[in-house]
């Protein structure tokens, strides 16, 4: 049986971040990816010019378009950006077989650009979140969903943690890559008390365009074919790391590059 994954989130015409990331991430994990789109971003390594909405009833009709014929083995959600989309996906989600489902709560572009509405971010706690066996927020996310100051030191991101589990989710991984020091520590908590420190030397590159994206669909794909959320989470981890140590290789753009979601198969 073919391995399939879903991601519900918005494009990004650069090809770094959103879909076009997802996409490549499922493929270079062994994994068949379909997709839904919930938005259209004029968008390069420099930044974000303009956003188009998806109307959110042709977002509904994809998704009963995908999940009525294909087995999807897993499901990540990225960008949403207003509340009545994020609505119709939960309207989705909840009348159809998902799968596990991977929330990364998009809100910022690594430019700085904002993809979420601000009236949306009590929208995507209530109604989402819940929904979801994972979400990935990074320490800007986390905050703003908890409207608190950014986490700075382990015992921060503890809490924290903690804290968005009470959100509802069955688990968290908290995501450190915009911490400061020389190692980039995540954290995965889990609703019976599970912790598990993922900590890897935090790489100097400003190539970083579509990290989020990138490990939240490799967790998705790792969860299509079977793995737990540790497994899945700690195999993704391993992943992005890679890609980002190799995304120097690539010279694409002026601005924050992607990174090389084929760094395996290129060098070959």
């Amino acid at each position: 049986m073919t391995a399939i994954a879903l991601t519900i989130a918005g494009s990004d015409s650069g090809g770094g971040a959103g879909i076009q990331a997802d996409l490549k991430s499922f493929s270079a994990n062994g994994v068949y990816g379909a997709s839904v789109l919930t938005a259209l971003t004029a968008q390069n390594t420099l930044g974000v010019t303009a956003i188009h909405d998806v109307p959110p009833d042709f977002v509904r009709a994809q998704m009963d378009a995908v999940y009525s014929d294909l087995k999807v083995n897993a499901t990540k959600i990225g960008m949403l950006s207003s509340v009545k989309i994020i609505e119709a996906v939960a309207e989705g989600l909840r009348a159809s077989n998902t799968g596990p489902v991977v929330l990364d709560p998009v809100m910022v572009a690594a430019s700085g650009d904002p993809l979420l509405e601000d009236n949306a971010v009590a929208s995507l706690i209530s109604v989402l979140v819940p929904l979801a066996d994972v979400i990935t927020p990074n320490l800007h996310e986390a905050a703003r969903m908890l409207e608190t100051d950014v986490a700075s030191s382990d015992a921060d991101m503890l809490s924290q943690a903690e804290n968005l589990l009470r959100l509802g989710s069955r688990s968290v991984l908290l995501k450190g890559g915009h911490g400061a020091g020389s190692d980039s520590a995540d954290l995965f908590l889990d609703a019976v008390g599970n912790v598990l420190w993922l900590r890897e030397k935090r790489i100097a590159t400003e190539n970083t365009h579509g990290t989020g994206c990138t490990l939240s669909s490799a967790i998705a794909a790792g969860l299509a074919k079977g793995k737990n959320l540790e497994g899945a989470i700690t195999a993704a981890k391993g992943y992005i790391q890679a890609a980002i140590s190799a995304a120097d290789r690539l010279q694409i753009g002026t601005g924050h590059g992607p990174v090389h979601h084929f760094y395996d198969f290129w060098s070959k």
